[in-house]
């Protein structure tokens, strides 16, 4: 269904321009500022009835799935709520895409649970401080930023989040308790009090598991309706819908039924989530400073103890959200705008704070919901936030009987797809030297997340400059010799061209006279500039000719500036041939008539 958001992108990448000519008054820069101004004058009782369906699908989904991600932060149930409905308020005003939710997720759970030490002070405190950092690179227009973290190295730390958040939760699943956090002190204490057991958390979670994976299976294979079918048929269909899509919040509710049954009875054979504070959270300052036992500590401590927990957490953040952004933008059709959402959530996560949230991003999950619902503009997550605040208001007492092994169901069954199995075996056909930054992220976020991240980016830049310094080129030995450089020249890649020249023109007996092939360089640098200057002072000694072919402008108008001796350029191959023919005592290019048309042509293939 088309709506003005789209309108809003196609507009937006109309006029790339638009942003720098307009001042930053004028209607065009606040409309772009704000977003809804653009969909809300064109606001229809239809989109109401579509965003009201999507936004009650979604807060049923965030409600359960909010108490749950506390647990894998590793902060009382609360938390997870007062961390859910911001951002629905925020993106309704500033987002772009018309999918995207914003809340807590899986991945930036399990990131607080690193860097705020369980600690909710910690938590809210770094949800203001990342979204600081976030509200900054997005005023800065920072968001390329990004770009530099590599496909392999977020493959693998989704992957190893995954693993790390999914073992995480076997022992509420178990109803084991006081395991340890750490990955690998969890696994080896899992297993080896494995005998302990409780059979009625472990019964019961693996019963959450199958009707989430049933009512999974039955969502994705619906059939469409038509308006042609049946009224019976086409309610019964919504109501199947409507049972799969708030899955989660059907799962827990029977979970918590259960408990509640067994509660009446006197025996309770599940761990309960427990008392969850009551009411909405007071608005209040971000704790800049937190008294314990054993004094206060500052709040220079408290960032020197979080460390590069700000760095991570503002650019996972920042990642997952434009992600998520961006691929729902592509799946319908609309474009967005990457750094109007890094204003987006990191405003979300500095009001947040204010209400004792923890940092947020956008969720990849409820988004699919909200999509596959038909939300037709971001007014849909009015809908979830306010569903959010009736539970804080009314409901928390209830969320007492939950039980923890449903909610380690709902974490388990929400974190499985993020794990890609395919993406191993899809580089090593693809590029198998991408499987490194991927494993090394992957193996080394068990040990330390930011340590993974930041050896994945730094494998993965290595790997960049490395293809900067040693560029590829194509080489023809016909009755010229052709080299052509299959990328851009930069002064890292000048050494390795000057030896390739080298070995294949000057240290051959008889000196060979050389073509410099540069269809593909659109730009030089004045290392580039010396270094040819010297390779034509070599081949005069040499007493051979280099002459250059297929200059673009930019690069051809430095050349000329620096006015190297011996330079010579010609449009295209026919032209240097002929003229390196004409050259006098021209006997060591060893040109050969009857071999020019095989050389064109070969040249061409290549």
């Amino acid at each position: 269904m088309p709506s003005s958001v789209t309108a809003l992108g196609q507009a937006r990448s109309s006029h790339p321009g638009m942003a720098s000519s307009a001042c930053c008054c004028s209607p065009a820069a606040v409309q772009r500022r704000l977003p809804i101004l653009a969909w809300l004058p064109s606001y229809s009782l239809q989109w109401l009835k579509m965003d009201f369906i999507a936004g009650l699908s979604v807060g049923l989904t965030a409600i359960p799935q909010a108490l749950a991600y506390a647990e894998v932060a590793g902060l009382p149930p609360q938390y997870g709520l007062y961390s859910a409905f911001v951002g629905c308020f925020v993106y309704f005003f500033l987002g772009t895409s018309q999918d995207v939710t914003l809340g807590p997720t899986a991945i930036m759970s399990l990131l607080v649970s690193f860097y705020t030490f369980h600690e909710p002070a910690y938590a809210v405190l770094l949800a203001f401080l990342s979204g600081c950092i976030q509200l900054a690179m997005g005023v800065l227009h920072l968001g390329f930023l990004l770009d530099f973290i590599s496909c392999p190295v977020i493959k693998g730390f989704t992957s190893a989040a995954t693993v790390t958040i999914g073992f995480g939760q076997i022992k509420n699943l178990l109803g084991l308790q006081n395991i340890s956090r750490q990955f690998f002190l969890q696994v080896y204490h899992t297993f080896l009090r494995i005998a302990e057991t409780r059979v009625g958390d472990a019964v019961l979670g693996l019963v959450c598991m199958l009707l989430l994976l049933v009512l999974k299976l039955m969502r994705g294979h619906m059939p469409p309706v038509h308006p042609e079918m049946p009224l019976g048929v086409r309610l019964s269909h919504g109501l199947v819908w409507s049972a799969t899509t708030a899955r989660n919040a059907l799962v827990v509710s029977f979970a918590a039924l259960v408990a509640y049954s067994f509660e009446v009875t006197g025996y309770q054979p599940f761990i309960l989530t427990g008392e969850t504070a009551e009411g909405l959270p007071p608005v209040r300052t971000p704790p800049f400073s937190v008294t314990t036992a054993n004094g206060t500590i500052s709040f220079t401590e408290m960032v020197q103890d979080m460390g590069a927990g700000l760095a991570v957490v503002s650019l996972m953040g920042l990642l997952e959200s434009v992600a998520v952004a961006k691929a729902f933008a592509s799946q319908n059709n609309y474009r967005i705008d990457a750094n109007q959402e890094l204003l987006a959530i990191g405003l979300t996560n500095v009001l947040g704070s204010f209400v004792s949230a923890y940092p947020v991003t956008g969720s990849f999950g409820r988004t699919a919901v909200n999509s596959q619902s038909g939300v037709c503009t971001p007014a849909g997550g009015l809908v979830t936030g306010v569903l959010v605040l009736l539970s804080l208001d009314y409901l928390t007492s209830l969320f007492y009987y939950i039980p923890k092994s449903a909610l380690a169901a709902v974490i388990i069954m929400a974190v499985a797809p993020l794990f890609d199995t395919k993406i191993f075996r899809t580089l090593w056909r693809v590029k198998r030297l991408d499987l490194l930054p991927l494993c090394v992220t992957f193996l080394l976020c068990f040990w330390e997340v930011q340590y993974g991240i930041l050896a994945g980016a730094l494998v993965s830049l290595l790997m960049l400059l490395h293809s900067a310094a040693r560029p590829e080129t194509k080489v023809s030995e016909g009755p010229v010799l052709v080299l052509q450089p299959a990328s851009g020249l930069s002064f890292p890649a000048m050494e390795a061209l000057r030896e390739e020249i080298l070995s294949r023109a000057l240290e051959v007996s008889p000196p060979r006279c050389l073509v410099l092939e540069c269809t593909h360089v659109c730009r030089i640098d004045y290392t580039v500039v010396l270094g040819l200057g010297e390779l034509l002072q070599d081949f005069q000694k040499q007493g051979v000719t280099l002459v250059f072919v297929g200059l673009q402008v930019p690069v051809l108008r430095v050349l000329l500036s620096a006015d190297l001796k011996g330079f010579q350029y010609f449009s295209t191959l026919e032209e240097a041939e002929k003229h390196l023919r004409q050259q006098p005592g021209a006997q060591p290019c060893n040109i050969r008539e009857d071999a020019v048309p095989d050389h064109k042509v070969a040249l061409l293939e290549a």
